[in-house]
């Protein structure tokens, strides 16, 4: 059965989120803290998962069968990390029903919403209508969206087993990726950046996330 929360609760629980599970993880960021506090996660949670959207770990996103949205202190340091300014073309991946591309946008961000669940991608169309600057479209994750890049930050919500090369190659000079690498089984958090050299890797935290079937890596066979 699904729950709610008025409208003062909520904003009590972002403000705890932020002071409670944002800040004690080192995100300082004054105006992504500011984004997580004007961003409704409950409205992009399932709706039997209204009563815990603020709890500090991944949660079903709305629409969606096996999309799940981030904990909220993995995507904030994720996106403090990606540094995402005024303008910037954002590519937001996996991102279900569209809460990271919501804050995102509200940092400034002109974002497309990348998804390949279909029901996720009804449930952001609409969370995050009348949005200025967002747009979802429903495509393959691992082609990325190429007849819109280039991308100045790319943010992965979820983990790859294989790098994510057709994304790598739409980023713009100086872009950002970001997203949890599990190529060795357990999972980091890293950026990417691309500059003329080619594209550098920073681990920076330990994290589990689900593994993104579009960045699995083919199963091995041993006779």
């Amino acid at each position: 059965m699904a729950s709610s929360l008025s409208a003062q609760a909520a904003a009590a629980r972002r403000r705890h989120m932020v002071d409670g599970q944002l800040r004690v993880v080192g995100v300082n960021d004054l105006d992504l803290l500011a984004a997580f506090l004007d961003t409704p996660r409950e409205a992009f949670v399932d709706p039997s998962r209204v009563g815990v959207a603020y709890l500090d770990s991944d949660q079903p996103a709305r629409g969606s069968r096996t999309r799940r949205l981030l904990a909220p202190s993995t995507l904030a340091r994720l996106l403090q990390a990606a540094a995402v300014k005024p303008g910037d073309r954002a590519l937001d991946v996996a991102g279900g029903s569209g809460y990271g591309a919501a804050i995102l946008a509200r940092l400034g961000a002109r974002v497309t919403a990348l998804e390949c669940d279909p029901g996720a991608a009804e449930a952001a169309r609409r969370a995050l209508a009348g949005i200025e600057g967002v747009e979802v479209i429903l495509a393959d994750l691992a082609k990325g969206a190429p007849d819109r890049a280039p991308f100045d930050v790319i943010v992965v919500h979820g983990a790859f087993e294989t790098p994510p090369e057709a994304l790598f190659a739409q980023l713009a000079e100086g872009g950002r990726l970001v997203g949890v690498e599990a190529a060795e089984g357990a999972g980091e958090a890293a950026l990417f950046e691309r500059s003329a050299a080619g594209v550098s890797r920073r681990g920076l935290f330990e994290t589990n996330a689900a593994i993104l079937e579009a960045f699995r890596r083919a199963p091995s066979f041993a006779f």
